[in-house]
């Protein structure tokens, strides 16, 4: 099994060009077919004007200017990500707003890949947090740090069992990545916190699962109290990882939203991609 489609968000923001590089090297390791995405934010723009004057209409510069803005970002992914070898490019433009038309999207394809902070094109109604595309996508989603440069891909993939279903999960998602990795690290904190979450070794039988998988594993058990984002991003700096591999938001999406937990800790302060499911 390999991805066949990836998305990735195109639109222009502060690091989109290192987004748009991660996924293409991603999609040419695994010879998949790239989606980049850009969107003008139009509908949602005429939504707002028409909320705060009914009937107001956009200027056809305004337009233009919004058109023009998600294009160039379209021709820059293409340009991107065919110099670093992938073979199957596909820009796609749209005029909604950014967050639903990745949802949207995201249906037809494996893996979406975004930036930590993403924005949209020149005004504030179409930004949008990673937590939120996460909550809402029926696809993993791999988030790509604010800062860093990112150019091996999961050769030393971390994945975070804590024998729940967002977890099995994130993991299955992570298997093309898994099977060509180098070394992967199954990490278990705090393994007596939840009651027959684990077996009387935690970790083997995930670890077996993914040696039937041809995945090579060490299993990394560690107490970390209620600081398990902390003590991931900890072990991951130790096993000099190239990829976190978590499930999101274990708890109910209230409680995580309100406070916090560890999907809620890596994703403030993460220096490495994070592969997320729920």
């Amino acid at each position: 099994m390999s991805y066949k489609t990836l998305l990735v968000n195109a639109a222009p923001s502060g690091r989109s060009q290192q987004v748009i590089a991660y996924a293409s090297r991603l999609a040419a390791a695994q010879q998949a077919h790239l989606v980049g995405l850009a969107s003008t934010g139009l509908s949602e723009l005429v939504y707002q004007y028409n909320a705060a004057v009914p009937g107001m209409m956009l200027l056809p510069e305004d337009v233009s200017a919004l058109t023009g803005n998600a294009q160039q970002a379209l021709d820059r992914f293409q340009a991107v990500a065919g110099g670093l070898g992938v073979s199957s490019i596909e820009p796609r433009l749209t005029d909604d707003n950014l967050l639903e038309s990745l949802v949207l999207q995201s249906r037809y394809s494996d893996l979406v890949v975004v930036g930590q902070g993403e924005f949209g094109v020149n005004y504030p109604f179409s930004a949008f947090s990673p937590q939120q595309l996460v909550l809402h996508c029926p696809r993993p989603v791999v988030i790509v740090p604010a800062e860093g440069e990112f150019r091996h891909v999961a050769e030393r993939p971390l994945l975070a069992w804590d024998g729940g279903m967002a977890a099995c999960r994130a993991i299955e998602a992570a298997l093309p990545l898994l099977r060509a990795a180098k070394l992967v690290t199954l990490a278990v904190f705090n393994p007596d916190e939840v009651y027959g979450a684990h077996g009387p070794q935690p970790g083997a039988d995930m670890a077996h699962f993914l040696a039937r998988h041809g995945v090579r594993v060490e299993v990394v058990v560690r107490e970390a109290g209620d600081e398990v984002g902390e003590g991931l991003l900890a072990l991951a700096r130790e096993r000099e990882a190239d990829l976190l591999v978590m499930g999101c938001y274990g708890h109910t999406r209230f409680r995580e939203l309100l406070l916090g937990g560890a999907s809620r800790s890596v994703l403030r302060k993460m220096h490495l991609p994070v592969l997320m499911a729920r």
